[in-house]
């Protein structure tokens, strides 16, 4: 999945988490003509405009509630980008151990490259240095 995919299953996972726990919120959220698409455009156009780089999640997310709160708000533009989502992957116990195999095999095949490397170069004996008299004008010959 891409980041902007993530990034748009981060925002419709918090905005249906807050439906459940705000009545408010859920009575807008059920009602509302938005889609989870108008929603990410809205806060990329406000990502852009504020010039800004990097945002706190619960900065976006009060992005997404508000343009769920505000049906007249205008959206804007779709923008063609891609969105990095900081999140955090579980592993399983097994996947773990696959990891951890991978990543010592890893090693040890770059170790053993190295090794062969060293190995393998031929040693480069330097030439002797040949001392050829210097003549001179006055040398008798």
């Amino acid at each position: 999945m891409k980041g902007t995919e993530h990034f748009k299953a981060a925002i419709k996972n918090y905005l249906d988490k807050r439906a459940q726990e705000d009545e408010l919120f859920r009575a807008k959220y059920e009602t509302t003509t938005r889609t989870i698409d108008d929603v990410v455009t809205y806060i990329l156009n406000q990502v852009k405009a504020s010039g800004c780089c990097g945002f706190d999640d619960d900065e976006i997310y009060s992005l997404a509630v508000h343009v769920i709160d505000e049906p007249t708000l205008e959206i804007g533009k779709p923008i063609n980008c891609n969105v990095v989502v900081n999140h955090h992957i579980e592993l399983t116990e097994e996947e773990k151990c696959q990891q951890r195999a991978l990543a010592l095999k890893r090693f040890q095949d770059e170790e053993l490259r190295k090794l062969q490397n060293r190995n393998s170069k031929p040693k480069t004996v330097k030439p002797q240095e040949t001392k050829q008299p210097e003549l001179s004008l006055f040398d008798e010959f």
